[in-house]
């Protein structure tokens, strides 16, 4: 029988998997600081339109704004402990979804621990 499971994938930590690794989160802080200025923008445009409850748009869009600034926070977080990851190291990267075979007298930890794990985007080994 087959099943369809899912699957973590890691990533092997090398120079140039950090430094792409670095540059991804980086745009990602940018991309949701820019969000946050477009989104205080577009308040102020709304406050200012007559028969529009002021604090219901200032709920709404600090609520986003807020939200945007967790993720933003999330990322520094992950930017500071990328500096401390070793090399070598192994994070998950993903999960995906796998067809798996399953037969009886297989053990179920053994097939809920399968993994791929790659380095600079090649597939090293499959446990």
């Amino acid at each position: 029988m087959k099943i369809i499971r899912s699957l973590r994938v890691d990533e092997v930590i090398t120079e140039s998997s950090k430094t792409a690794l670095r540059e991804r989160l980086q745009k990602t802080a940018r991309q949701l600081d820019q969000e946050c200025q477009q989104l205080l923008f577009e308040k102020r445009k709304l406050e200012k339109k007559q028969g529009v409850s002021k604090q219901d748009v200032h709920k709404r869009f600090q609520a986003e704004i807020r939200k945007r600034e967790e993720k933003a926070a999330t990322i520094a977080f992950q930017l500071s402990q990328l500096d401390v990851l070793p090399i070598g190291s192994e994070i998950m990267i993903q999960e995906v979804e796998a067809l798996v075979e399953v037969e009886v007298g297989m053990k179920w930890d053994e097939l809920a621990s399968k993994k791929i794990v790659i380095q600079d985007g090649i597939v090293i080994r499959i446990e």
